[in-house]
């Protein structure tokens, strides 16, 4: 080849930074990308609406430890994606969102799809901006690699305009940017920072210790478990939006309101613990965070310790030097507190044609104790708590932080392709069934037998409590779904469909969906009934 495209360049440099797949959809701006990906290994994942993708590339960013690439046509087709980057953004997943963009050369001339792509992806990334020159387009996508990685991991958005795209350079002129240029700096802590907290920790009476999001993923639950193990003190992981009443960490909000030290690592102090309101008012703070803009917003009188470095270096730090804590009587009522399920729950039953959702996560956690490899995925709503709270698997992927809801179908196609031949499960609600329901022809597209299992109650249940608590019953309108038949939906576009209206009936159709070897919708009627809030009695 004695002359490269930008759109090679691209591609060559996707493939050089250890891209395995690209999840897309086409679109005017971006067909000469499609084009110069057939000369790579990279595979194409096509779907049908530009959120899916980047829901899709969030997922196997979160479980694969790699950027997630998505790539979206310019115009309506960026701003769709970029809706899908706030999910990314609060969860921490490494991203990189690429978009086809109308041609510098036009700008300013009503060019077609002509926008400040850059501008509207800005407030849901890292960084976001346009690239500018052909030559540089492999820099660039190596510094979004970069900075998707490095401290905070995050969203990045690059535009690439479509003339860029098409320019010719000769091949001796290109330099294709591999891994060394996008190596991160990791922000280990100082040795007196460890020695602090390590200190602070021995002080206290009742310490507790708390990772963000980022910190939980595989890895980082393992690197959590060993940092619990080594300092005999619950490590906790918080990345649901329900934050201290998360059902998945039991009575949280009681050994709060009692700690007298909580040592957050890379744990922001946000709304997921009520800005500090819901610890005890003499609980002292620590602090560690790659962005010393959290720190920064810490209040003073709390804050007993502090540094900027990365989360996980940290906790390893932790774990290698730290002892065990000599209160084991508050670890254990710690635990005990974490892992507290109402007993109440065991018998609990649905009425005639519907489940409880105990007993449609009774289904779902006995399925998947048979699969240890198996995926859960847990949408949001008031649904998705429920097997946060009940249902154990090999790996766990919740809608994060952000409390958004839509994902979960895009993600079990992402975790599904990441991890093939082990089961992957979503359990959703059917309002969020309608947002992606499409993708199930994605799935069979690329014989990706994922299984969702639909709670449905004909409504948007969590609107409805809202409306119940504060307005009164009378007032609980405009929230009602018909009682759709989505599993008849998944059957007519080729995959397998199961209605489930008694709790027995629900193992086996687990089981032959799993046997299918298809695409799979299990719509289970459920009770309309709110999340769980876990409080011990008094």
């Amino acid at each position: 080849m004695d002359s490269f495209r930008g759109a090679d360049i691209v591609a060559r440099t996707l493939e050089a930074l250890g891209v395995s797949r690209v999840f897309t959809l086409s679109g005017n701006h971006v067909m000469p990308v499609f084009d110069a990906l057939l000369e790579t290994g990279i595979a194409i994942v096509h779907v049908r609406q530009e959120a899916a993708c980047v829901h899709m590339a969030d997922a196997w960013g979160r479980l694969s430890g790699e950027v997630g690439v998505a790539l979206v046509t310019g115009g309506q087709g960026h701003s769709n994606g970029a809706a899908a980057l706030f999910t990314a953004l609060a969860a921490e997943s490494p991203v990189l969102l690429l978009s086809g963009h109308a041609p510098l050369s036009e700008l300013g001339r009503g060019a077609f799809q002509e926008m400040d792509q850059a501008a509207i992806a800005r407030p849901m990334t890292k960084a976001s901006w346009t690239a500018t020159a052909a030559a540089t387009l492999g820099s660039d996508l190596a510094r979004a690699f970069r900075l998707a990685r490095e401290g905070r991991p995050g969203p990045v958005h690059l535009s690439l305009p479509v003339d860029l795209l098409e320019a010719r350079l000769p091949a001796g002129s290109v330099r294709i940017s591999g891994p060394e240029a996008a190596r991160i700096r990791v922000a280990e802590p100082e040795a007196a920072l460890v020695d602090d907290l390590l200190r602070h920790l021995a002080g206290a009476e009742r310490p507790l210790v708390a990772c963000g999001p980022a910190l939980c993923d595989g890895p980082g639950r393992a690197a959590m478990a060993a940092a619990a193990e080594r300092l005999g003190l619950p490590v906790i992981g918080m990345e649901s939006p329900r934050g201290i009443n998360d059902p998945s960490l039991g009575c949280l909000s009681e050994i709060l309101g009692r700690a007298d030290l909580l040592v957050l690592v890379g744990k922001p102090l946000d709304f997921t613990l009520k800005f500090g309101t819901a610890l005890a008012p003499d609980c002292r703070l620590a602090l560690v965070d790659p962005d010393p803009a959290l720190i920064a917003r810490a209040p003073a009188e709390r804050l007993v310790a502090s540094g900027i470095a990365d989360p996980r270096p940290t906790l390893a730090a932790l774990a290698e030097r730290g002892g065990v804590h000599p209160n084991a009587a508050w670890a254990r009522e710690a635990r005990e507190a974490l892992a507290y399920r109402p007993p109440a729950w065991a018998e609990r039953a649905g009425g005639p044609g519907r489940l409880h959702p105990v007993e449609l996560c009774r289904g779902v956690d006995a399925f998947l104790a048979d699969h240890p490899e198996a995926t859960l995925i847990c949408d949001g709503g008031e649904i998705g708590q429920w097997p946060q709270a009940l249902v154990r698997a090999g790996r766990r992927l919740v809608n994060g932080v952000s409390g958004t809801i839509g994902a979960s179908i895009p993600f079990a196609i992402a975790a599904q392709m990441e991890r093939p031949g082990a089961p992957v499960v979503a359990v959703l609600g059917d309002g969020t069934f309608g947002f992606h329901m499409a993708e199930f022809d994605t799935a069979l597209r690329y014989g990706v037998p994922i299984i969702a299992v639909v709670g449905n109650d004909a409504r948007w249940n969590a609107e409805h409590q809202i409306q119940l608590r504060s307005y009164g019953a009378e007032r609980a309108r405009h929230c009602d779904l018909l009682p759709t038949r989505y599993d008849a939906v998944v059957e007519a576009l080729g995959g397998f469909g199961a209605l489930v209206t008694r709790a027995e009936d629900l193992g086996p159709a687990l089981a032959v969906a799993r046997a299918s070897g298809k695409p799979a919708c299990i719509n289970v009627m459920i009770e309309s009934v709110p999340a769980p809030a876990i409080r011990r009695p008094a």
